[in-house]
């Protein structure tokens, strides 16, 4: 998977983690990032990694996501270790 395809599944996440108010609310609270953050970071690599990392830590959000997307549930996975090479990380480091 290529940088611009995990940033576009990052995006995809991301308007899928904000049409949902309790979604957004849990994503909020264990990010310890402020609503008025999420734009600013948007573009930010371990930012989408941790966006990624919540749905991938709770499957039914993570097979509704995909679902949504039109996706195979794996994309956001692989995703995620794109934009922790790109980030200069390893796949297992904490993003947020």
């Amino acid at each position: 998977m290529n940088r611009d395809t995990a940033e576009t599944i990052a995006l995809q996440a991301m308007r899928f983690v904000a049409e949902d108010e309790d979604r957004l609310g849990r994503f909020l609270a264990l990010s310890g990032i402020g609503p008025g953050e999420l734009r600013e970071r948007l573009g930010d690599p371990t930012f989408q990694m941790g966006l990624l990392d919540f749905l991938l830590n709770h499957e039914p959000d993570l097979l509704a996501f995909a679902e949504h997307a039109e996706i195979d549930p794996t994309q956001p996975a692989w995703a995620r270790r794109t934009l922790a090479r790109a980030a200069g990380l390893r796949d297992e480091e904490s993003s947020i």
